[in-house]
């Protein structure tokens, strides 16, 4: 089996909606995976059901509509979210301008069997220094995001000046 096809009956479809997201998404470029998948592009994989996205701040809206029309729930917070009904498959937007930034750095790689822009691996860093810095988030996803770092400080030690002492102490 293909990772796409072991994702896809994990989820419950969510190889699937990761293409129509794509699909989506392409139609409104540029755009950048971030987050825990995104690490994945760089070291040895985890399971994660979400799929941290970056958009240019005025096409929320309407990837907002476009999604909706494609059976996806769309909710809005201080960020957007949208999952289809019976899939795991969670989509989290970010509206945090500081990864606007992310979008110029991005390259193509190879996730769920698609060729997707991802962010570059430094801008990956300093997006999971600024989510596990916050103290807002649930602790479970700090420490995931902790946990991600850690997972990079191991395969790239040249990054680990971008992390905080308390997580490079741990490599």
């Amino acid at each position: 089996m293909t990772a796409a096809e072991i994702y896809e009956s994990v989820t419950n479809g969510g190889a699937s909606d990761f293409a129509e997201l794509v699909t989506v998404l392409n139609e409104n470029k540029p755009w950048c995976l971030i987050g825990g998948l995104a690490v994945n592009c760089y070291v040895e994989p985890v399971y994660t059901v979400d799929v941290d996205l970056v958009v240019v701040a005025a096409n929320l809206e309407q990837i907002g509509r476009e999604l909706e029309a494609a059976r996806f729930r769309v909710k809005r917070f201080e960020h957007l979210n949208a999952q289809r009904p019976g899939s795991k498959l969670n989509v989290q937007f970010t509206t945090d301008v500081r990864y606007q930034d992310f979008l110029a750095r991005a390259t193509e790689r190879e996730v769920l069997s698609r060729r997707i822009p991802v962010a570059n691996l430094e801008d990956i860093v300093r997006g999971k220094v600024w989510a596990w810095q916050d103290e807002q988030r649930r602790s479970t996803k700090r420490k995931k995001d902790e946990l991600d770092l850690i997972r990079i400080g191991e395969a790239y030690p040249q990054l680990r000046p971008l992390m905080p002492p308390q997580v490079v102490e741990q490599l």
